[in-house]
């Protein structure tokens, strides 16, 4: 890859960072938290992909963040109070700024920025010709010589900031340049520099990748200590900076300077400092450092997705031949040894650390998901002609990356169909003794081992009367079919299904909810719907923490060995002959406890031959699903748990329902891993089928 084409996917990454961290200050703005380190937050991340945008040229995107800016400058200064008109528009100047840059990243036409740029010259009051004057970020960095614009101090000078800017070596590495920063101080007052190079070795030892050079500043005319803050904005965290206020340097000699006023000037001789300033200096060096480390951030690379997949498949491999080693240990009869045994137990204690931190890397907040519909509702809603109100919740709970990434579409539908078809119109809403505005509530939150996200909303609730008939309409049901609420609320869920009126860009052709319940039963979980009449709905979608491993009970039914995952069992149980009850014409119960769960036989849902056809003579587990409760599953005996690997069943094979997966025995044979949810509902639609054909008499 071009090297210039490597840093500008870098660029964009970044800009993905900086315009979520830019909508959560907006999003704080607009509920009142304007404070000035939300208004700092919002400025430097516009200001940061306009710096970056021009080193591209990336001209239209840097002429709208300039607008932008001055805006956002205004703000923080005091010029300008973040009233609600104020932050709307500042909202969606957001959105556009976020269209600049996917137009500048796939090469796309124009932004049609035209009427946000005259709304924000409004707030500024400045026009366009005066933004167009200004200079930008990268004027005179590009093959031009260094230079400070600095005006002659007056003397004495009445107030000044002594400066000690001592660059790391790492702010070398990334690109930065110390006279540009000198310029920018320049720009703000008059200015006296000193260069200090008490700390510049001898030639012959000179390392060229490391900073022996510092600048001692004196800044006169500047009465704001946060804009000489905010040009050393970027290398703090890669430099020692000391800002003091009224601290004059001994003045520099005015010959120095008379020659070339503009240019920044290295004397050709240093006198080497003296013994007390020495000792000042180390005195201060252990300060400044510990400092540094006191607010020194997380370090943070960037890593190819493909060389973790590759570590996490890896580690898999691992899991199953620590499986295949134990096996073989059974096997061999060593399991009484000690030495083996505690050996063994250390490997799979290592393995599951090794395994928990490779996990971590790949999972991610499912932030960067819910950051992105406030945009979304914010259109709706101008489209629809409603007042909603977004409410995140769990935005730092965390998922694998490959679930927050088929996450984006499912939810987009789900919060479209909550604002277009479950929120009244404001008329509507008062009538109904409801405040004007809507509400949506978006949240995560782990639960029994997987994650649990919800969408809901306090609207109108599933018309089912409605949904029966449409589903009669468009030919998905026949009149006579007698359906649960359950069921009737699943049929907005089928292909082509919709109750719009007419089709319109938000709604109307049936895709939206087929897909939401598409593309999450791939991931291996399952949703569900509640929902009252005239107080709302909630969709819940159940999913997988990781889509690579699980903790597992193996179970043997007949010749055949599954896995039932861990977070799913309540408790296993051995039941006795009297606790068993019929139901019905062929259902069981269980009595647990004095309380009665329906029990089904794995054996007969999945048609596995030689198992135990008496119930009481196997093992009975206690399973938790969403939206049915707890379920008795009947196998024949229990032989262990263990981590397994997760095999995806549909990619190699096709989806079954009932199976979510399959994985690697120890032993080398192959296990199906059970999907309780579906093997739940398969259970249920199995009794519905049997009396539906005792009532017609089959």
């Amino acid at each position: 890859m071009d090297p210039m084409e490597a840093i500008k996917q870098t660029y964009f990454q970044e800009c993905d960072e900086l315009l979520l961290a830019m909508e959560e200050g907006l999003i704080a703005m607009e509920n009142g938290e304007a404070d000035g380190e939300v208004i700092n937050a919002v400025f430097r991340a516009v200001h940061s992909i306009k710096g970056g945008g021009g080193a591209f040229g990336f001209d239209l995107l840097v002429g709208f963040a300039h607008v932008f800016e001055t805006v956002l400058d205004h703000i923080r200064s005091g010029q300008l109070a973040p009233a609600a008109d104020v932050v709307k528009i500042l909202l969606k100047a957001g959105d556009t700024l976020s269209d600049h840059v996917m137009a500048a990243r796939d090469g796309a036409g124009e932004v049609q920025d035209t009427d946000i740029k005259a709304e924000l010259y409004m707030l500024s009051g400045a026009g366009p010709d005066a933004e167009e004057a200004a200079p930008t970020e990268m004027e005179g960095i590009a093959f031009t010589p260094i230079r400070l614009d600095i005006e002659e101090p007056p003397c004495p000078a009445p107030c000044s900031w002594r400066i000690r800017f001592a660059p790391h070596a790492e702010l070398y590495a990334k690109a930065n340049e110390p006279f540009l920063i000198l310029r920018e101080l320049g720009r703000l007052g008059a200015l006296e520099v000193r260069a200090d190079l008490t700390r510049m070795p001898d030639l012959s030892v000179l390392e060229p990748d490391q900073a022996y050079l510092a600048w001692d500043v004196v800044l006169t005319g500047c009465d704001d200590r946060r804009k000489i803050e905010d040009v050393f904005e970027f290398v703090t965290d890669d430099c020692d900076l000391e800002i003091r206020e009224d601290v004059p340097l001994p003045p520099l000699a005015c010959a120095s300077r008379t020659a070339a006023p503009e240019e920044l000037q290295v004397p050709e001789t240093v006198q080497p400092a003296s013994a007390a300033q020495s000792d000042a200096s180390s005195d201060k060096k252990p300060v400044l450092a510990a400092q540094a480390l006191e607010t020194a951030p997380k370090q943070i690379i960037r890593v190819d997705l493909d060389k973790v997949d590759r570590l996490v498949n890896l580690v898999g491999e691992l899991v199953i031949t620590q499986a295949m080693l134990t096996q073989r240990v059974v096997e061999c009869g060593q399991t009484h040894s000690a030495a083996v045994s505690a050996g063994l137990n250390e490997l799979e204690h290592l393995l599951r650390q090794l395994q928990e931190s490779v996990m971590a890397i790949r999972t991610q907040p499912v932030k960067s998901v819910f950051q992105r519909m406030p945009r979304l509702v914010r259109e709706l809603a101008a489209q629809t002609n409603k007042q909603v109100h977004l409410a995140l919740e769990g935005e730092a709970t965390e998922v694998d990356k490959t679930v927050i990434e088929r996450l984006g579409e499912p939810l987009t539908h789900m919060i479209r169909n909550a604002i277009d078809h479950g929120l009244e119109s404001p008329d509507e809403r008062i009538a109904a003794g409801k405040p004007a505005e809507g509400s949506v509530k978006l949240s995560a939150e782990h639960r029994g081992g997987r994650i649990v996200i919800e969408v809901a909303d306090d609207g109108r609730g599933i018309d089912r009367a409605r949904v029966r008939a449409k589903a009669m309409e468009r030919g998905l049901i026949s009149a006579s079919a007698s359906l649960s609420d359950d069921e009737v609320d699943n049929l907005i869920f089928l292909p082509g299904f919709s109750t719009a009126s007419q089709v319109s860009n938000i709604s109307g052709r049936g895709v939206g909810l087929d897909v939401v319940r598409r593309n999450i039963v791939e991931l291996g979980g399952r949703i569900v719907i509640s929902s009252t009449a005239g107080k709302g709905s909630r969709f819940s979608l159940t999913l997988p923490l990781t889509l690579a491993v699980l903790d597992g009970m193996v179970v043997a039914v007949g010749n055949e060995t599954y896995i039932l995952p861990l977070s799913h069992i309540v408790e296993s149980l051995r039941p006795k002959a009297s606790d068993i009850r019929p139901f019905g014409s062929s259902g069981r119960l269980l009595n647990v406890r004095g309380g009665y769960v329906p029990l089904y036989s794995v054996a007969d849902l999945l048609g596995v031959t030689g198992a135990q056809d008496d119930l009481a003579a196997g093992v009975v587990i206690l399973v938790e699903s969403e939206g049915v409760g707890r379920t008795a599953l009947a196998v024949d005996t229990i032989i262990g748990q263990r981590q397994v690997v997760i095999k995806s069943f549909e990619s190699n094979y096709r989806h079954i329902e009932g199976i979510a997966a399959a994985t690697i025995l120890g032993d080398g044979r192959v296990a199906l891993i059970l999907d309780i949810d579906g093997l739940v509902a398969r259970c249920r639609e199995n009794g519905r089928s049997r009396e539906y054909l005792q009532a017609i008499g089959a």
